[in-house]
Order: C-alpha cells, then structure tokens, then sequence
C-alpha cells in the first residue's frame, strides 16, 4: 500500500519525498524545502491529534518547538529544529535539518565500542545534554530542558568531514510535549529499559532523570546488554526493577573491555535508584570522560610515533578524525622574509589581530595570515611546532574555522583562528588558493615596529585537508543558508573550545626542541 504522505506538500513549503524512520512518538520523512531551492530537510509527525484541546496544546507546541529550535542553536550536538507546523488534519510536525548517519542503537549492533569510542561518544552525549539542562532562555525567562527519552535509538552517529564521528541527541522536550496533554496518573511516556525511577512513579522530572537513563545507555554501549532486566515487559515488571533489582556491574556481564575503575564506578552512581546519590549535574560526568579522553589521546600518539618523527616525512595521529601530520625542519625565521618588503596595512589597527590576505611573490599571488603581536611574543616562539586544521559546518549558514597554532614546551601555544564566510566572495577566493598552493605564509608583525615583517612563516596544508576544503566550497556555494552566520559562528566556537585540549595533547607529546609543522 502507498503512503499517502508522499509527494504531500506541508504548508506550501516542504514536500515529502520519502519515510525514513518511524516509532512511538511518530513518523520521520525526508523531505525537500522548495523555498530554499530544494535544500533537504527532514520533517518529524508527532503520534498525536490536535482535535481535541487544539488551542492550549498547540501554543504548548509552539514554546516547546521553539525552545528546542534555539537549543540546537547553541549546541552542536543537538539536531537542530528549523520550523514547526500542524498540518490540515491538526497533526503538528516539526522540521530539523536532514542528516544522514545511523543511531547509536545501530552502531552498538554492529559492533562492540572500543574505549576510545565510547568515551567520544558519551562526552558529546553529554555536552548536548548539558547544554540543554542550563536552560534555554525564552521570554526573558531561563527553562531548562529534560530530554525524558534518552535511550540509544535517540541518539544519532554521523560522518562529519570536519568533526570525524560526530554525535548528535535528538527529541529534546518532545516527551514532556506529549505527555503535556493527558493525565498522568494514568499514562506513562518514555521507554521502560531506560526509565529513572521516579520517572516511573510519574513525578516531575529534573536533569537527574537524564542521568540515569544515560548511565543505562552507557553501561549498555560497553557491554552490549542492560545493566536491569525485567522478568516481563510490562509497565509493572519495569517498576518493580527500576526501584527494587540492584545493577548488575559490568565485571559480572563479562566486558571484553579493560574498563577503567573511574567509569564502571561513574555509571554504577548514575544508576543510584534515587536521585540525590545520582552525579547532580552533567559536569561531573563530563569531568571523568574528559580526563580518561585525554589520557587515552597522548597514550594513542606517543604508541603511534616512539620518539622517532624526526627521521620521518609522514606521520599519522591516531585520533577522529584521523590528521595527517607533514614533519618540517625548516626554520621559523624564512629566507623569503628580506623579499617581501611587506608593511602593516593602513586600514588595520595597531593591535593583536589575525586575518587573511594574499601576497603577491615572485609574480605568484599566494594565501598567507598576518599576524600581529608584541615583540615579546613573537621571539617566544622563534622556535616552534606549527599545527593547523579546519572546521566546517553547513548549517544554517556555511562557515569555515581556520586553526593556527604556533607552540614550544616553554611558552605553550598560541592560538591563531580566524572565521571565514564561505558565502562571501572574499572568503572562497581564500580557501581556492589554499587547495592551490597546498600551504600559506604566517606573516608576524610587532606592535613595535608595524611598519616592517618581523618574521615569516611557512605552514602546510596536508592532503587530506586540501580535498575537504575543495569539498566544503563546493557545498557552501549549492546550499541555500537559512540562518544567521553567527549562529554558525558560535556553533564553531563552542567546538573549538572542546578540541583545544585534544591538540595540545598531541602537541605535548612530542619534543619540540626542533621545529616541526603539523597539519591536520
């Protein structure tokens, strides 16, 4: 029988094309934007009807559509909600962007968890639920989001160019939308394997409910089975389980895995059958996983390189997404500087800035950053590791983070980002000579002395990145933006916050006595 929904074209807008989930809370169709050129989109059917209360429930629909909309603003790790609706029938949809991935449910079928994954894994996880239990400020007023679902089939792992694996928690607020309308006392919302206990008793939930169902999730992605099994599967056998049947421990489940104390006693407090002996927030979880991430990152590295990079022309970092890492003795200090007779631009302040512009050398126009810094800062580092790498995102507007550090052992790194619109003609012409030439010129001037380059530098753009960035134009200059590029812009941000302590630690894993330039 053919689904009546296809080819249907929700509010003069978006036009199903195809159904690509469904489940409980309703029904998931890929479907096309056709005021934005086609773009792809996917638009979600809530399992309920509007006939009845429709005024109340459908401004209830419209806060939490709202709400949600703007936390996948603020978070990467939350699939971002772009619309909402009710269709002629008084079924609300709502519309998020369209990825294509496979949910957590699907990944820990197919194969068990390394440690390493299930650290990434969970710490995005729970970036994506932190950033929703702070709140999201609406009205002037602060609410925070409990997701009330969180179970693996709610999460979903795609293939970012960019990010490598990345992880996304979808349905933030759908539960509590749904069960807005009906009397608690006699209808249950959520799924039983992954329920709190107090969610079970029909209470009014906060962030510690989340926890426990993600310690369920967790101890499920280690050891492929759930730490709580219910002799049936009835909504009573759950209760009793939830409240009364102890944890089994990942030790007795027979984990293939070597895991750490510090996780198997992290995910046997967030079961705690009640909330206060629960982690009380995100943060104390994300503190555990972020130390074991680090840790496991300089473990990775100095396994990879045994002290022997400086004979080697080609190194690999064993880390997501994998950074291909070109070995360079040149000298800070390059031959090519006496020629450039390059001097600060006027229309730039006297200050510490970073930005780009090409060079005319040699009758080649080539891409270089100029950098300015005090004297001191620069000869700091006339000795240094250079890495570089770039970020991408697409949505709502295509954005592209280019990361420099410059870094010794004695002084640490410095940081060197700069944002390009790859949506303005500027920006692309940019990026075209960075695949072209395959690396750029740091260009350093002192606030000292404007007048003249103090010093120049040569840093390389691996292979790798000079496809993706060949990739990632070629998407900014098809897609049809829909939002601000701030929000991408702060949406880049946040990750490059997340990634700092990952490239330091690559960074201070090798001995940088010798300059050495590291492209990812």
């Amino acid at each position: 029988m053919s689904d009546p929904n296809m080819n249907r074209v929700l509010g003069n807008r978006y036009q199903l094309q195809e159904l690509i989930g469904s489940g409980a809370m309703g029904k998931v169709y890929r479907a096309k934007d056709v005021l934005l050129g086609g773009v792809p989109v996917a638009v979600k059917f809530l399992a309920l009807s509007m006939q009845n209360e429709k005024m109340r429930l459908q401004e209830r629909f419209e806060q939490e559509a709202k709400t949600c909309a703007l936390l996948g603003q603020k978070s990467i790790h939350v699939v971002r909600v772009m619309d909402y609706g009710v269709d002629e029938n008084k079924v609300p949809f709502y519309v998020m962007e369209y990825l294509q991935g496979k949910s957590l449910s699907q990944v820990i079928r197919k194969q068990n968890l390394s440690l390493s994954r299930f650290v990434s894994i969970s710490r995005q996880i729970c970036l994506g639920l932190q950033c929703a239990h702070d709140g999201i400020p609406v009205d002037g007023k602060v609410y925070p989001i409990i997701h009330r679902d969180i179970k693996p089939s709610n999460i979903l792992v795609i293939q970012d160019p960019s990010f490598g694996e990345l992880v996304k928690v979808l349905d933030f607020g759908i539960a509590k939308l749904l069960q807005s309308n009906v009397d608690q006392t006699k209808f249950y919302l959520g799924t039983l394997a992954y329920s709190s206990p107090e969610q079970m008793e029909g209470k009014e939930l906060d962030n510690r409910s989340d926890i426990y169902s993600l310690g369920v999730m967790m101890f499920e992605m280690l050891t492929g089975t759930l730490p709580l099994v219910a002799p049936t599967h009835s909504f009573g056998a759950w209760y009793k389980t939830h409240h009364q049947q102890p944890p089994r421990t990942i030790t007795n489940v027979g984990c293939e895995l070597a895991i750490p104390q510090e996780i198997e006693s992290l995910i046997m407090r967030c079961l705690a059958k009640t909330a206060k002996e629960r982690p009380q927030n995100i943060g104390e979880i994300l503190e555990v996983l972020e130390s074991l991430e680090q840790q496991l990152t300089q473990q990775s590295f100095r396994q990879d390189n045994h002290n022997d990079y400086r004979s080697t022309t080609t190194l690999t970092l064993n880390a997501a997404p994998k950074l291909e890492t070109n070995v360079d003795s040149q000298p800070f200090l390059s031959k090519e500087k006496t020629t450039y007779n390059i001097s600060w631009p006027q229309n730039k302040p006297i200050a510490d800035i970073v930005f780009p512009q090409p060079i005319e050398f040699n009758g080649e126009t080539l891409p270089a950053l100029w950098v300015m810094l005090s004297e001191t800062e620069i000869f700091k580092r006339l000795s240094c590791t250079r890495y570089n790498q770039f970020l991408f995102i697409t949505a709502p507007h295509p954005m592209l983070l280019w990361i420099t550090v410059i870094y010794n052992r004695q002084h640490g790194a410095k940081w060197l980002p700069y944002y390009l619109d790859l949506k303005t003609t500027v920006s692309q012409e940019i990026v075209k000579l960075l695949v072209k030439t395959g690396d750029y010129r740091l260009l350093f001037f002192a606030r000292e002395s404007p007048n003249r380059c103090s010093h120049v530098l040569t840093a390389s753009i691996a292979p790798i990145q000079r496809q993706r960035l060949q990739q990632w134009m070629a998407t900014a200059k098809t897609f049809v933006s829909y939002g601000d590029p701030q929000t991408s812009k702060n949406l880049l941000k946040g990750e490059y916050q997340k990634i700092k302590p990952q490239i330091l630690a690559k960074l201070a894993a090798i001995d940088t006595d010798t300059p050495v330039n590291l492209c990812g």
